[in-house]
């Protein structure tokens, strides 16, 4: 199986002003992240706010440089394509569906721009394709001619796709896709998602703070943890045995219909974890409830786990 995305040892830094007479410091978003993808398949990357998930997605669309490393798309070094390459290969659907449409457009001026952007497709081939995206995607000819505001929110994320998939892309970035959206909603949009990845053999990155939707639609599971994947693993393979005590963690943070269980304490504290600020040894050590000595002073390597998995983690 061919991949379509490979990441190699990829690092990403930012110098953040910390006041008037106080140095700069050194945000780490994402460090020494390595991956890949098969063609047709979807990792699902998971992890709290902060932990680098949408720097990682920016990455990859080319929208920010690495400090480090290579991201490859479909075999080519993402940075030696311009933008226009790159966006015939890889394109993103991102979170809220009202803020990425332009509100003063018209959905099919919107869905039409990435190809009239390109600059080599006439005005009737724009048109005819922009209809054929529009049908696919389940919105009629009459919701081409509206305004962003005259549709509902699952509607908009429709044409959102909509607008990601008329060039015709390889790979979609999915960032947190139907977070904006309400329940029954986005399980049409997941749906929707699953149907255009089996007919158009796409590939999808998706990234979700939603456990039962990553579930639900990834083959593989990426784990990040302070800018670094901590765990990774074929869905069911990481859901059943999970090895970090990070994965551990949040798998025990899913809220259940069960009545007089209430909400569950996974032991992971009040603080949050600091980019700026990342602890020596195991940058999970100051949170895990089974460190040992040796995780607060040795950083963990990665550790082969079945069927294909890899996990970081002395204890694991």
């Amino acid at each position: 199986m061919s991949v379509a995305i490979e990441v190699q040892n990829l690092r990403c830094e930012f110098r953040v002003n910390a006041g008037l007479f106080a140095a700069e410091k050194r945000v780490i978003a994402v460090d020494d992240v390595t991956f890949s993808v098969p063609a047709g398949s979807v990792l699902g990357i998971v992890g709290e706010s902060g932990c680098g998930k949408s720097t990682l997605a920016r990455l990859i669309l080319g929208l920010l440089k690495p400090t480090a490393g290579t991201v490859l798309v479909d075999g080519k070094r993402l940075f030696d394509l311009d933008r226009k390459a790159r966006a015939r290969l890889i394109q993103p659907v991102f979170q809220d569906p009202f803020a990425s449409l332009n509100p003063r457009h018209r959905i099919k001026d919107i869905v039409a721009l990435p190809l009239a952007a390109q600059g080599t497709v006439t005005r009737a081939e724009i048109d005819r394709r922009v209809a054929q995206i529009l049908e696919r995607v389940g919105l009629s000819a009459a919701m081409g001619e509206r305004m962003p505001a005259q549709l509902s929110g699952g509607q908009r994320q429709r044409a959102a796709i909509a607008r990601a998939l008329v060039l015709e892309p390889r790979i979609v970035i999915c960032d947190e896709p139907t977070s904006a959206l309400d329940v029954s909603v986005q399980a049409q949009i997941l749906n929707l998602l699953s149907d255009l990845r089996r007919d158009l053999g796409l590939t999808y990155l998706f990234i979700s703070h939603n456990l039962a939707v990553v579930e639900h639609v990834a083959s593989e599971v990426a784990v990040m943890y302070l800018g670094r994947i901590v765990e990774r693993n074929e869905t069911d393979a990481l859901f059943r045995a999970p090895g970090h005590p990070y994965t551990q963690a949040l798998l025990q943070s899913v809220l259940t219909p069960e009545p007089g269980l209430g909400v569950p304490d996974i032991g992971l504290g009040d603080a949050m974890p600091d980019p700026a600020n990342i602890p020596p040894g195991c940058r999970f050590n100051p949170r895990c409830g089974i460190a040992v000595e040796r995780c607060r002073s040795v950083a963990p390597t990665p550790m082969v786990r079945a069927p294909q998995g890899m996990v970081e983690c002395h204890l694991a």
